[in-house]
């Protein structure tokens, strides 16, 4: 039986999922999210549709990767379990498969400081992880460290990972990301963008703090 908190989290899980593919964000079940719950994670079941999703057959995954026999959590929980493994801060974890972000991520590019919103991702780029198959260690290697000082990066031939310390955080910035990754498409088919510096995006960092609440 489900506490109300436990069954609360579990929804708020389903209820991003379906926001994903109502803004065109993702596409299908190719998406997953996770939340930091008690010593281990909530996370997405494999295959399932959104739209038949009930909060019980969410996941729940302790931080050995243990979880009930009768149940199978999404082909990519490695990475979802490791970066909460090594990001004691961030609590939530989306990935979806974006058209422009996932467009950049098949040309293997970074997002460079094209608007000063890039700060929102925690640095001046959003990083391209390497390409792994989907759901290996390797992938997850490549994810954990793409991540580093970041709160997004894109996947190589694959998608988008976006944090935070919320899920209405996470999937704020993944929408920004999307953005991003829009506007610097939009720029490569006029030429090279100018770019801001790196000290430029410094400063809007520092100028952004508590900004968080826009997205919580």
């Amino acid at each position: 039986m489900l506490t109300e908190n436990d069954r609360e989290k579990r929804q708020s899980i389903i209820d991003a999922c379906l926001r994903m593919n109502a803004i065109g964000i993702n596409q299908g079940t190719s998406g997953n999210i996770s939340l930091r719950h008690d010593a281990g994670m909530l996370i997405t079941p494999t295959s399932l549709p959104y739209e038949e999703m009930t909060p019980e057959q969410i996941v729940l995954m302790d931080f050995d990767g243990g979880f009930a026999p009768a149940q199978k959590p999404s082909s990519e929980w490695r990475f979802h379990l490791d970066i909460l493994k090594a990001r004691p801060e961030v609590n939530a974890v989306v990935h979806a498969h974006p058209p422009y972000a996932t467009t950049l991520a098949i040309m293997g590019r970074a997002i460079p400081p094209v608007h000063y919103m890039i700060a929102a991702a925690g640095g001046d780029t959003i990083r391209c992880a390497p390409y792994a198959t989907f759901g290996t260690e390797q992938l997850s290697r490549h994810a954990v460290s793409a991540l580093e000082g970041r709160l997004a990066c894109l996947l190589a031939h694959h998608g988008m990972i976006a944090i935070g310390p919320s899920l209405a955080r996470a999937m704020w910035l993944a929408v920004e990301v999307e953005a991003l990754a829009r506007q610097y498409h939009g720029c490569l088919q006029i030429g090279t963008p100018p770019l801001l510096s790196r000290a430029e995006i410094d400063n809007v960092r520092e100028r952004m703090k508590g900004y968080g609440q826009a997205g919580d």
